[in-house]
């Protein structure tokens, strides 16, 4: 979890940063054209990837920690790792349909 936390620490102001100096406008076509820098778009892959996973470490943490029934805690240590896995390859889904118009 402390390489997801520096990875994070990195990527989160990265993001905060160059998104506010990209995106002055604030409109949709800013965000597109933000988006589709290929820097960018690495960018905020590697800072999703980074994010989700860490959110999945620490969830798995609390349910090993804190549920106690057995089937349970099969069942959310499940969901745990599926549901991170779908925002993930829906999010990268978009970032690809946004650079390559898939």
């Amino acid at each position: 979890m402390r390489a997801t936390s520096v990875a994070l620490a990195l990527l989160a102001p990265w993001f905060v940063i160059s998104a506010g100096f990209s995106m002055r406008a604030g409109d949709y076509a800013s965000a597109i054209d933000f988006l589709t820098d290929p820097v960018n778009a690495v960018g905020v892959i590697l800072l999703l990837a980074a994010g989700l996973y860490h959110m999945m470490l620490g969830m798995q943490e609390v349910i090993l920690d804190y549920i106690h029934k057995s089937s349970t805690k099969m069942a959310l240590l499940l969901l745990n790792t599926f549901v991170p896995l779908a925002l993930g390859v829906g999010a990268l889904f978009a970032l690809l349909a946004v650079n390559f118009g898939v």
